[in-house]
């Protein structure tokens, strides 16, 4: 039977559960699990970021699709194992959006957004008790496994730091302005530099050191109103083009890079910063 494409997602579908035929489906999408597949899943959403970060709106319907195919194939997986099928996806999602605006969808049009705000909080307070219900426990109960537990741990690091200290903060636990942010950050320097006078590069102490520096800047990031992830993605581009700066200065004189001194390469680096300024 041949499979052409469609606009339509029966058609996707269709495709995901012929690949995921024992018989004659394709053998690495047969073998693949939930696990296996993950790495993927955050990587294309990581990918459709990129395009729209890019501004290129062809590259965004190309990874907006190989995004969608995750969801398509991690419902094919659901549905061979009798959970769930990509209907009951749509139909979990449309359901919640529904439910979470009253203000939109129900009879609690033209609320003010303080309203709104509160609204949102019943909201979510009631789907905490019907989940404790299908888990066959009480609301406390759930509540006791720790209110950061359900942060997930598979967020870039970054981001799960943010999160973590977001919900912390909505018990009091934070500082208000960010001056003792920055006091915190020399400390985990200060302590950073101790655990190296007494230990090595890479061992166990330095390390968790190196992470608690991480964790306060994220801190910081936070209460200046910055997405640490964003930062740093920002500056991870702003590092590659700077360094793509030095190969090609050095290209044009006949150099490669392995060749070349420190001085000359920050001598490019300093011509890449001067451009970018102008």
């Amino acid at each position: 039977m041949t499979i052409t494409p469609s606009r339509d997602i029966a058609r996707l579908i269709e495709i995901m559960a012929r690949l995921r035929d024992p018989e004659t489906g394709c053998p690495w999408d047969v073998q693949q699990t939930f696990a296996t597949i993950v790495p993927y899943t955050i990587e294309e959403a990581y990918e459709v970021a990129d395009a729209i970060e890019r501004g290129d709106s062809e590259d965004l319907r190309d990874e907006l699709g190989d995004l969608l195919l995750q969801v398509v194939f991690h419902a094919r997986m659901a549905e061979e194992d009798g959970a769930f099928d990509f209907g009951g996806v749509v139909e979990a999602i449309t359901e919640k959006l529904v439910r979470r605006h009253p203000h939109v969808f129900g009879d609690a049009r033209d609320l003010p957004p303080e309203r709104v705000k509160a609204l949102w909080d019943e909201i979510k307070a009631e789907e905490k008790r019907l989940k404790a219900e299908r888990a066959g426990v009480t609301v406390e109960a759930l509540a006791a496994k720790g209110r950061l537990d359900d942060v997930p741990a598979a967020l870039p690091a970054l981001t799960r730091a943010e999160k973590l200290q977001k919900k912390a903060a909505k018990v009091g636990f934070d500082w208000g302005e960010p001056g003792p942010v920055f006091a915190k950050i020399r400390e985990e320097i200060d302590e950073l530099e101790e655990a190296l006078a007494t230990g090595s590069r890479g061992d166990a102490a330095v390390a968790e050191e190196v992470g608690d520096l991480l964790f306060a800047v994220a801190n910081l990031a936070r209460h200046l109103n910055v997405d640490p992830e964003d930062a740093l993605r920002g500056t991870n581009e702003k590092f590659r083009r700077r360094f793509r700066h030095i190969e090609t200065g050095l290209q044009a004189a006949d150099r490669t890079i392995e060749d070349a001194s420190l001085d000359e390469m920050e001598a490019l680096w300093q011509d890449a910063k001067t451009r970018e300024r102008s």
